[in-house]
């Protein structure tokens, strides 16, 4: 492992986050339940590393050719999900009115983090295809962006829907289509939108009102912004410690383990610990970008960009929903939120970076 060219600084910062969201997630957690939301996330994580080595090690241009296939898994996970008959399938969850999770018994899956993973790697597959992209192929390009978010829209999934729907016009944007093209998708976005708020589900438009005015009802729908704030704030300089700030401790800030877990660490740890917990993300973003400047295969590059902008795309809407400065999306922070799936998925993303990564010094695209 020493000799292979293996990127150790984004390894290192990879491990840090992890170890930080199990040290938030043991610290801030109400009524004893550290204990077993730590132990969870240590299982996934283990899994996430094994996933993470194997992808490492695997040559990741394999990836082109299985994209077809993962693109109708993808699909196949999300088709259970439609409300229309998610009731009526035992093995559909549904937790806070959505319908999210696939319940096997042994272990649940939520195909929509799922999903962003097929969409950097089928995105980018049929990306590289073209040298531009013309008016057709942005036509078939956006229906392999669209079909999905729809689905995932309809669970209702509008944080993770948004996730997918980022990912998918940075790749697009990557690509660098003509002036007309870019016309054809912001056309195309301005009509999703509108179709997307004119049928918001209603705690959904009571979390966009909330964001324009979070006082308006502080005991209810403002609730969590609000208590966000708080804890952010009285973390102060250097922070109250983990394990002892009274916002998180005392369950003032509801589901602190994953859409407010930036608010409970910032809690612990002040604006000090804030902002190197920031600064690691900002190094992470540009080794990223570091691995897509200097590889010369375009669909190793188109991927290199799509984990880039997913992760941060969640990390800027995370930390801004945490400062009140974005609506409430429910989008975990890459690495540090409790969560199963999304956590095995993030290290799945470094794991293939690392392969980009690697096999462009073994093949001696550039010289070093």
């Amino acid at each position: 492992l020493v000799n292979l060219p293996i990127d150790w600084l984004t390894l290192a910062i990879v491990g840090v986050l992890v170890t930080t969201g199990i040290v938030t997630i043991y610290t801030i957690s109400f009524l004893g339940r550290g204990t077993e939301l730590t132990w969870d996330q240590i299982g996934f994580a283990a899994i996430g590393l094994t996933v993470l080595l194997t992808l490492m090690f695997w040559d990741y241009r394999s990836l082109a050719g299985l994209a077809p296939v993962l693109m109708v898994i993808g699909l196949v996970l999300l088709l259970p999900l439609l409300p229309w008959w998610a009731d009526s399938l035992p093995f559909v969850s549904k937790i806070f009115g959505a319908y999210r999770w696939l319940d096997f018994g042994l272990f649940q899956i939520q195909p929509a983090e799922v999903f962003k993973l097929v969409m950097i790697i089928v995105g980018a597959k049929y990306i590289s295809r073209f040298d531009q992209l013309t008016f057709r192929a942005t036509l078939g390009y956006l229906a392999l962006v669209v079909v999905p978010v729809g689905m995932i829209i309809a669970q209702p999934d509008l944080g993770t829907a948004s996730v997918v729907a980022v990912i998918g016009a940075g790749l697009f944007l990557a690509a660098r289509p003509s002036a007309r093209v870019v016309l054809l998708l912001f056309a195309v976005l301005l009509i999703g939108s509108g179709l997307v708020l004119t049928n918001l589900q209603d705690y959904q438009r009571q979390r966009l009102e909330t964001f324009f005015n979070p006082s308006a009802d502080p005991q209810n729908a403002g609730y969590n912004v609000l208590q966000a704030k708080i804890a952010i704030g009285s973390g102060g300089l250097t922070g109250q410690g983990f394990g002892q700030g009274s916002q998180t401790v005392l369950n003032f800030l509801p589901v602190a383990h994953t859409d407010f877990i930036f608010a409970g660490f910032a809690e612990a740890t002040g604006f000090i610990g804030s902002m190197t917990l920031i600064g690691l993300y900002v190094m992470l973003i540009f080794r990223i970008l570091r691995v897509a400047s200097i590889t010369n295969d375009r669909f190793g590059s188109l991927m290199a960009i799509g984990i880039g902008t997913k992760l941060f795309f969640q990390t800027f809407v995370h930390i801004g929903m945490n400062l009140g400065l974005l609506p409430v999306t429910g989008i975990p922070l890459p690495f540090v939120s409790h969560g199963g799936t999304a956590l095995i998925v993030d290290l799945a993303l470094i794991g293939i970076l690392q392969s980009i990564y690697i096999r462009h010094w073994r093949i001696g695209w550039r010289t070093r």
